[in-house]
């Protein structure tokens, strides 16, 4: 179902301008209920400046009304949000994972040199000039760059890097690494063997715990019958 384009501050909005309840307001805008409720106590982590739905177009005031005159009714959205478009040039990054860029090319560079520098600028989203002054090691924290994967970085997708990869790796003529498809049977192998180890194992373990349970019992056997033999022996006669 579509939601508002910005849900929290529509949510607000709602909450002080409307009779809606909790619940169609969480349902229209696609939040829980108790952020709704955070919201109308002001208890909210952030404090959210409201978005009007009907100026945006998203809700007329019928569909307020007919809500507000019925707790069970739920709110349809007008018009959908205008979907983002991605328009050409540099990927953005945000201001707070800039400086791990270094870092995502020096990862790129020493794992997977066969990418080009300008797949890694599109990937990454910096410039040749970067890239360069890494792989000469003239950049000017160098000292600083430890190599990371851009992926846990946050610099990119995995599906998009591993399509950079195999992109590279086909222009160069690389291979792609052999599967050993020997590898699920040497498994399967590896686990009956250790599961009948594990079994003999536990069928001696019971052996013995036999043989000493028996030999206990012997013991006992012939500790009675010595008693027997001996009757009774008068502790004071010498």
């Amino acid at each position: 179902m579509a939601q508002p384009l910005m849900p929290h501050a529509t949510a607000s909005w709602l909450v002080d301008n409307t009779a809606l309840s909790f619940e169609q307001i969480a349902q229209f805008c696609g939040l829980h209920i108790l952020e709704v409720q955070a919201i109308a106590d002001d208890t909210a982590a952030t404090k959210l400046t409201g978005r009007d739905p009907l100026r945006a177009g998203e809700l007329t005031q019928e569909e307020i009304e007919r809500g507000q005159a019925d707790p069970d009714y739920r709110l349809k959205m007008q018009k959908e949000p205008d979907k983002v478009v991605r328009t050409k040039g540099p990927r953005y990054t945000p201001v707070s994972k800039r400086q791990d860029k270094p870092d995502g090319i020096a990862w790129i560079i020493r794992n997977h040199p066969e990418i080009s520098d300008g797949q890694i600028s599109k990937l990454i989203g910096t410039t040749r000039t970067t890239i360069a002054a890494i792989r000469d090691r003239t950049h000017w924290n160098i000292a600083n760059i430890q190599p990371k994967d851009p992926v846990t970085l946050g610099l990119t997708s995995q599906r998009e890097l591993d399509a950079i990869v195999a992109k590279a790796a086909k222009a160069a003529g690389i291979e792609p690494a052999p599967v050993d498809v020997n590898l699920a049977g040497d498994r399967a192998a590896l686990i009956t063997e250790l599961r009948a180890e594990r079994e003999a194992h536990a069928r001696e373990a019971e052996a013995a715990l036999a043989a000493e349970q028996a030999a206990q019992n012997e013991g006992e056997e012939e500790g009675e019958t010595a008693s027997a033999d001996q009757g009774f022996v008068d502790p004071f006669k010498r």
